[in-house]
């Protein structure tokens, strides 16, 4: 599933606490305007790229763009005044590879850097590189990248400058048994994550020794692929804790503050879906007492840049530092299995009152296997909380992706959802709320009439539209149509058969649904791919994402998308004859659900497997991936290797 990050808050405004954010921050816009170099290589990719580039422009200071093979027609190389390629598609080859981005740094003759989050943004070899140079690495000195960057000595750090930190072993992992050892002797659960890490990858939470084993093999993997660094730490897991950050500037001089918190619990595997700010959970004692130990860590580092300090935080309100990411934490994250392809049709909602896109994609854009499956970053803001949460349903409701599937109803779930609306959340909150995966929103019965209602009205035009073409066509014989007063229907949702009448009045539809009468407003032009329908007086915006001639129509309603068919009675009466599709007996069979490249293989045919043994795995978006087996047999046929590329729905392994 693409990756979507939303800020669904009240990101300009404080509006909790009565006052504006602070008057510095607004003051340091007019300071930028100062231009300090010519020429700067922008070291990464997508929306962080773009915003980089942007800002740039603002100044007078030209711009480099690196990409990697795939990239190429990429937006953020379009926007740059250069750009160079720097390998292939594989990050270890391209954003990853020092030796390259050097080499354009030098032909280009930039004279600074910029990082960017992710990639090289916190790799002390690369600001020394660069620094040998006479090249400015537009971020904190070598000394705090090391220092932060590295989550083994950055503790070691925190617990110098009293700052709270989290029970563990503060040295590296060497190998699986080591990593039982530890885990077993800080006590059942454990966090294993990577030293070098950030941003959920190269983490994995284990509750008993077979888990802590392949917590190691698969963190020590991702580790690896995203950061080059596979070392490891463990340290205890605290259960149901809120995460919230506290961002930090420091300067040159010894001096560093901090500009309050986000609240990130709403989160995936260990990555962020949700941010917030203010956090409804902090009072104000609790928010200096973090804020303070913040400052304190970054003076401790002689810290010199942006950068962001993140706690969790438990029930009751006891802090523990989690790491220090030495730039402006600026993630996304995607919620369900990554989701690949080309963008065939792109508009971001950004003509709604405070709405904000940051994203580094146009129509025709892909979506690739090789990168995080970013599509952009959604902010809103308000005067208050409710009124930045209403301009991020309609933001969510007005936003147009298609193509790719991506967690557009997930966010809009997550933020009606009535304990995120109280500030009742942690980092459990999705699979507490959604124990068996998140199936969409679920229609009450008002809701279910009302989309009913907006479907049958939807098909009535469109027939009408049709109708109006074949009427105004070259025949040369004219065609007599009568008049029809009403239509009647049969509407199939989730199983069920609808009876519905319906009756056009100018713009407006009088429909009856199982007894149920309402009246559907709009202009109805389906031709937009927005469409702003009113329902017995309530306003909703639809998406009519695909009609068929058979009467198949998806529509996105209140965020989540429902296929329906809608007949005619007639048509109906017929269907009935006709045969259905057998479904596929997918028990003995293991396809992949992801495009990805197959990282490892665990069996070979004749092997015998166990329900829920690893069969092999995918690795999609630098995140890896365990396929299993759906019940217990003998391995037929292997239809792929490690090293190969599969995509969604592939061929694995038959199981006899």
């Amino acid at each position: 599933m693409a990756g979507f990050w939303t800020g669904a808050a009240a990101l300009a405004t404080a509006g909790r606490r009565g006052r504006r954010w602070p008057q510095p921050l607004m003051r340091s816009v007019a300071l930028w305007t100062v231009k300090t170099f010519d020429k700067i290589l922008i070291a990464n990719r997508g929306e962080i790229a773009c915003r980089v580039i942007k800002t740039c422009k603002k100044m007078g200071i030209k711009t480099v763009a690196i990409h990697s093979e795939v990239d190429a027609s990429s937006v953020h190389v379009k926007m740059a005044d250069e750009a160079v390629c720097v390998g292939p598609a594989p990050t270890s080859k391209s954003y990853l590879n020092m030796d390259a981005i050097m080499d354009a740094v030098r032909n280009t003759r930039a004279q600074a850097v910029h990082p960017g989050y992710g990639f090289l943004s916190e790799n002390k070899e690369f600001a020394k590189r660069l620094a040998a140079e006479d090249v400015i690495f537009i971020g904190p000195d070598t000394h705090a990248i090391q220092a932060m960057g590295d989550k083994i000595e950055s503790k070691l750090l925190a617990k110098k400058a009293k700052v709270n930190t989290i029970p563990g072993f503060d040295g590296v992992v060497k190998d699986a048994d080591e990593a039982v050892r530890i885990a077993r002797e800080i006590g059942y659960p454990v966090m294993i994550k990577a030293s070098a890490g950030g941003g959920g990858k190269g983490m994995r939470i284990a509750w008993d020794d077979e888990e802590t084993r392949d917590g190691f093999r698969f963190s020590s993997q991702e580790a690896a692929s995203s950061f080059g660094d596979d070392r490891l730490l463990i340290e205890k897991f605290i259960d149901n804790p809120r995460h919230i950050e506290i961002q930090v500037l420091g300067d040159k001089h010894g001096n560093a503050l901090w500009l309050n918190e986000r609240e990130c619990s709403i989160q995936r595997r260990n990555q962020k879906v949700v941010e917030e700010a203010p956090s409804i959970f902090l009072d104000s004692e609790t928010r200096r007492a973090m804020g303070e130990q913040a400052v304190a860590l970054a003076k401790a580092v002689n810290y010199s840049s942006a950068g962001t300090v993140e706690f969790l935080v438990d029930s009751k309100k006891n802090f523990y530092f989690l790491e220090m990411n030495t730039r402006l934490q600026d993630p996304y994250k995607s919620f369900g299995l990554p989701s690949v392809g080309r963008l065939s049709q792109y508009e971001e909602p950004i003509r709604l009152p405070g709405v904000r896109v940051d994203s580094g994609i146009q129509p025709g854009s892909d979506i690739s296997i090789y990168y995080d499956p970013m599509i952009s970053k959604l902010i809103t803001y308000g005067s208050d909380r409710t009124e930045a949460l209403k301009r991020m349903e309609d933001a969510l409701d007005n936003y147009v992706i298609r193509g790719v599937t991506h967690n557009v109803a997930l966010l809009r779930e997550v933020i009606i959802n009535s304990r995120f609306i109280e500030g009742d959340i942690n980092t459990k909150f999705l699979s507490d709320v959604y124990p068996d995966g998140f199936k969409g929103h679920q229609l009450t019965e008002t809701e279910r009439n009302q989309f009913l209602a907006v479907a049958s009205s939807l098909f009535v035009a469109s027939q009408l539209r049709a109708q109006h073409f074949q009427d105004h066509g070259n025949s040369r014989v004219p065609i007599v149509k009568p008049q029809v007063a009403s239509w009647e229907l049969s509407v199939k949702l989730h199983d069920e058969i609808h009876t519905v009448v319906a009756s056009k009045s100018g713009p407006t539809f009088s429909v009856e649904v199982d007894g149920s009468k309402l009246n559907v407003t709009s202009t109805w032009n389906l031709a937009s791919p927005l469409l702003s329908v009113n329902v017995d007086g309530t306003q909703r915006t639809i998406q009519c994402l695909s009609r068929e001639a058979g009467g198949n129509m998806s529509i996105q309603f209140l965020g989540t998308v429902y296929k329906v068919r809608i007949l005619t009675k007639l048509a109906a009466e017929l269907h009935k004859f006709m045969l259905e599709k057998a479904a596929e007996d997918t028990s003995s069979i293991l396809r992949s659900p992801m495009p990805g490249v197959v990282v490892a293989i665990s069996v070979k045919p004749g092997d015998l497997v166990a329900e829920g043994q690893e069969i092999c795995v995918i690795e999609a978006m630098k995140m890896q991936n365990s396929m299993t087996a759906g019940k217990t047999g003998k391995v037929k046929s292997v239809h792929c290797k490690a090293g190969d590329t599969v995509g969604e729905g592939d061929l694995l392994v038959e199981l006899e």
